[in-house]
């Protein structure tokens, strides 16, 4: 039986049908808005998965072609590898669904979330989101929901809720925020430098608009809703943790953790474990849990530590930042290289430019997005945290970290016309003890100045940690977590931006969402933080962008042509353009408008290709002067090639001031010469003389 519910939502229905279609998930809605149609279900194993202590939740978001009327390009002709859009789809909707499971939970969850039809005007993205929330509302999957998202756009600075793809593209702010009915449990954006107290104004207008979607959904629930199943409690018992501290107290776990290095604490924690287990060597079902158990007494430790005692492991205060420090050009012949250092935490970037012709290209939903001229990717390997495991290349979190920093970063670049150069920007993890993305973004400013990209101001960017108590009012800020703060706090509350405005925001949570003081206050800390950053450390290392790109980066020069001269430098099939390439070694780019760029690194080589276009797209008169190649002899004369694809010929008369007999007399192929226009013949070709120019 089909169950049809719809509200009015920001100007467009919202339709979602229950029953109608993938009746063996656990929890399953058709779900339409405007006509973007998603269908997202809801499945849960029976049983939890052994020898595990996490949650194995999987969150798809499947781009179907279709949907925008393409057949997938490549030789396979179906959809492969999930896109780098698909992975931080399902990144957003999984952060902030994640913590609403109960943290006893090991069943597997996977929510999927397939995209059937797009309609520009409303977001496949969101549409996933809030499916996704209600499949999962409605299941008999335990969920302490519901949840819901919402969309906010801003165009000549006016807020937009849940706008089209093309004022989102278009726009100055591309935020995603969702909430729980009296808590915002993420945040996600992207912003041309919007000011704190303006960014909160727009947090706050989508936690509103998330209220209506939430009763929504709760009429969903009360109508057609499961009961919720029961499930085995993977949580630890009690009277283990009442022996693990009679045979290690409190404070000799406290004295364990505190420390600034992080390999001090790993070998006090091993220590640790080894005397529990030689107390637990009998008890077969405590050992199987030890794990879990040790990182659970750490955690009650470290919490109590910052909460009550206000200490750190690291005997920092809660708003000090650690130990900085940067440098540039560490990387040599490369086209730009910096080093950020903060604490353990040290990244790498490297910047490299190409000529536009080298932007990726992107095929995807988005009909107005196809192609990314700035390109940000960043690795994680094993041995910056010490660990051993083969490299497969980068996963979800590599992903959705070199999409912040991009994120971050793309509000201060220069446009193509002020720096016609594709850039792309790798940061490579030498060492991590927490925030790497934001170290990364901070390299990556640094390494793009050293690399001559004029880039409009510096950015920063610094992570907040949270840890709360019994109450909504028992809570403490603290200012550049490390990793053992993330890992045992309540939240990562990732800020970038300049000193005019946020960049980028990624606000993940553990707990049931955040009061408007602790957002607050978390947006103002890591502004504090980073102008100390940007004054103390970076602009010390480098304070604006260098005036011109490196000895090894290429060179581009850009010249204006006629656009109905493009055929001309083109050649039939590419003829000419190519020859002028082969010839010199250059790359060439040509706009539909005219504008040509010509890249390369010999200076020379590039004036010859310029002066190879200029020719071929001037309008010849008589008098102007060229030099040319004989590349054809005739008993009336020689055909002079002077640009890939132009020749002109010299009568046997104006070769030479005294009578000749025969051509060959004076010429033989591949002379260069020196020969002035007198205009075209009867013919219509271009007419020469050698003569008068000596």
């Amino acid at each position: 039986m089909t169950k049809t519910f719809t509200m009015e939502l920001a100007g467009r229905t919202l339709r979602v049908d229950v029953g109608r279609v993938a009746a063996q998930a656990n929890g399953a809605v058709f779900i339409q808005y405007g006509e973007t149609t998603v269908l997202s279900t809801a499945t849960a194993s029976e049983k939890p998965r052994e020898g595990i202590d996490f949650f194995p939740l999987s969150v798809e978001f499947e781009e179907k072609l279709y949907s925008v009327g393409k057949i997938p390009g490549g030789f396979n002709k179906r959809e492969g590898k999930a896109s780098e859009n698909s992975v931080l789809t399902s990144r957003v909707i999984d952060r902030p669904m994640r913590p609403l499971f109960p943290k006893d939970y090991r069943n597997d969850v996977t929510l999927n979330n397939m995209v059937m039809a797009v309609d520009p005007q409303c977001r496949p993205e969101l549409v996933g989101m809030l499916g996704a929330a209600m499949a999962t509302c409605i299941s008999d999957i335990p969920f302490d929901g519901p949840c819901a998202m919402t969309q906010v756009g801003m165009v000549d600075g006016e807020f937009i809720i849940n706008p089209s793809q093309e004022q989102w593209d278009k726009g100055d702010l591309k935020l995603t925020v969702a909430s729980t009915s009296t808590k915002v449990i993420m945040i996600e954006a992207g912003a041309n430098e919007i000011p704190e107290d303006k960014m909160i104004e727009a947090i706050y207008k989508a936690h509103d608009v998330n209220q209506t979607v939430i009763e929504f959904i709760n009429k969903m629930v009360t109508e057609v809703g499961k009961p919720k199943h029961s499930y085995t409690s993977c949580a630890i018992p009690e009277e283990m943790f009442a022996a693990m501290r009679e045979i290690v107290t409190p404070e000799q776990m406290e004295e364990a953790v505190f420390t600034d290095v992080k390999q001090v604490r790993e070998e006090n924690i091993r220590q640790i474990t080894e005397k529990f287990e030689e107390a637990f060597a009998d008890n077969e079902e405590w050992l199987e849990v030890l794990g879990e158990a040790v990182y659970q007494y750490q955690k009650k430790t470290v919490r109590k530590m910052i909460l009550k005692d206000h200490k750190r492991p690291d005997g920092r205060a809660i708003d000090q930042i650690r130990p900085l420090s940067a440098e540039v050009d560490l990387i040599p012949r490369v086209h730009g290289s910096a080093m950020f250092t903060r604490g353990q935490t040290q990244i790498c970037d490297i910047v490299t430019l190409a000529p536009l012709s080298e932007v990726q290209r992107v095929d995807g939903l988005d009909e107005f997005v196809t192609e990314k001229r700035y390109m940000h990717h960043y690795n994680f390997p094993s041995y910056s945290v010490g660990e051993t495991k083969p490299s497969r290349g980068p996963g979800r979190r590599e992903i959705g970290h070199g999409a912040l920093a991009e994120r971050a970063l793309l509000p201060v670049l220069p446009s193509t016309e002020e720096f016609p150069y594709a850039i792309r920007a790798v940061s490579e993890t030498f060492e991590s003890n927490g925030s790497t993305s934001m170290a990364s973004t901070c390299a990556s400013c640094m390494s793009l100045m050293a690399a001559g990209v004029p880039i409009k101001k510096m950015v920063a960017g610094i992570s907040c940690g949270l840890v709360t108590g019994d109450s909504d009012d028992d809570y403490l800020v603290l200012t550049d977590i490390q990793g053992l703060e993330d890992f045992f706090g309540d939240m990562d509350f990732k800020v970038t931006g300049t000193k005019d405005g946020i960049t980028a925001i990624q606000m993940d949570i553990k707990i049931h969402g955040l009061t408007r003081p602790i957002v607050e206050e978390a947006i103002r800390r890591t502004r504090e933080a980073r102008f100390f950053i940007m004054d103390t450390c970076m602009s010390k290392a480098i304070a604006e962008p260098r005036k011109e790109v490196g000895e090894y980066a290429p060179k581009i020069i850009q010249i204006q042509i006629d656009p109905a001269k493009i055929g001309d430098v083109v050649g039939q099939r590419g003829k000419t353009i190519n020859e002028i390439i082969d010839r010199t070694g250059v790359k060439i780019d040509i706009t539909d408008e005219g504008n040509v760029s010509v890249c390369g690194t010999d200076k020379e080589k590039m004036d010859e290709a310029v002066k190879m276009i200029e020719i071929i797209t001037t309008d010849f008169e008589e008098g102007q002067v060229f030099t040319g190649k004989v590349i054809s002899i005739k008993e009336f004369g020689a055909f002079i090639e002077f640009a890939p694809g132009k020749e002109g010929m010299v009568h046997i008369s104006k070769i030479a001031k005294e009578r000749i007999e025969h051509v060959e007399d004076v010429l033989t192929l591949g002379d260069v010469v020196k020969v002035v226009c007198l205009g075209k013949d009867k013919m219509g070709r271009i007419s020469f003389s050698i003569k008068d120019c000596q």
